[in-house]
């Protein structure tokens, strides 16, 4: 069964598509662009920009039911892969150490908007 997640704590797609899908055992979370739900935009830099963009993916697994440590993959998309190690010391920080998911991390042309990073993760329950 699939169920659609949705938080108000977390912003709205912005397109056709759901915050989260709840399948039964795997809840798969749409990627996750740093706009701050108060005030509809970015922070600045690359490190509040991935901190943001991790507050709204823990937002929407909250909705489910669950933490970050339900994570078990994480895919993330940076505009420039110069930004990896301040980017990675800010995703270090919402993971309990010892029980990091697997992740893919790639550069890719542009992003929505133009955000830095955008951040999205598969869970299991």
């Amino acid at each position: 069964m699939k169920t659609v997640i949705s938080t108000t704590n977390a912003p709205a797609a912005i397109g056709p598509y759901s915050q989260a899908i709840d399948l039964g055992n795997l809840v798969i979370t749409s990627g996750q662009l740093p706009i701050d739900v108060a005030t509809g935009a970015f922070p600045e830099g690359i490190e509040a920009q991935t901190r943001q963009s991790l507050t709204n993916v823990k937002a929407i697994l909250a909705e489910a039911g669950l933490t970050m440590d339900n994570v078990v993959k994480t895919t993330v998309f940076l505009s420039d892969m110069n930004n990896f190690a301040a980017m990675n010391g800010v995703y270090a920080q919402f993971f309990t150490e010892g029980n990091y998911p697997a992740r893919s991390a790639v550069e890719v042309a542009r992003l929505p908007k133009d955000a830095l990073v955008e951040i999205e993760v598969i869970a299991v329950k």
